[in-house]
């Protein structure tokens, strides 16, 4: 089982921006984690990042035929990409969402999710856990469907 794991803008900066909100783990320590949880789900995961937008469209659109499903916080992007919900739309995988806040404990704007409109799950508010309890919720489905 493949799983693209992507994240979005400032997520790199973990660490440093905000740790009062976001905690002091680096982004590498995420990437290691996430691993780790893939290894122990026994799949295969490959983490992307990204600060673009369009980025981030052209990496779902490249998923599609290569991954069974997407994990995916799209960190701000959650709130104004149409072109992002689009793209996971157009390649129809299994999507999750993930955000190590709770969005609807912060900013109003925070809490339209554009993202979770392609998605039929979502985690928020637990931190790195949210990326493991996704990535195991993701499994389950894939497995189901096949």
């Amino acid at each position: 089982m493949k799983i693209l794991v992507i994240n979005g803008p400032n997520i790199n900066m973990l660490g440093i921006r905000e740790p009062e909100i976001y905690g002091s783990k680096t982004y590498d320590e995420l990437v290691e984690y996430i691993k780790e949880a893939a290894s122990g789900l026994d799949a295969e995961v490959e983490i992307f990042q990204s600060n673009s937008e369009g980025a981030i469209v052209d990496r779902i659109q490249a998923a599609y035929g290569k991954f069974d499903g997407i994990v995916i916080n799209a960190a701000a992007y959650t709130h104004t990409s149409i072109a992002i919900l689009d793209a996971l739309k157009a390649v129809n995988l299994p999507a999750v969402e993930v955000h190590l806040t709770e969005p609807n404990e912060r900013e109003d704007f925070r809490k339209t999710s554009y993202i979770g409109m392609a998605c039929f799950a979502c985690f928020a508010g637990l931190g790195f856990e949210g990326y493991r309890k996704a990535l195991g919720e993701l499994k389950a489905l894939i497995e189901e469907k096949r």
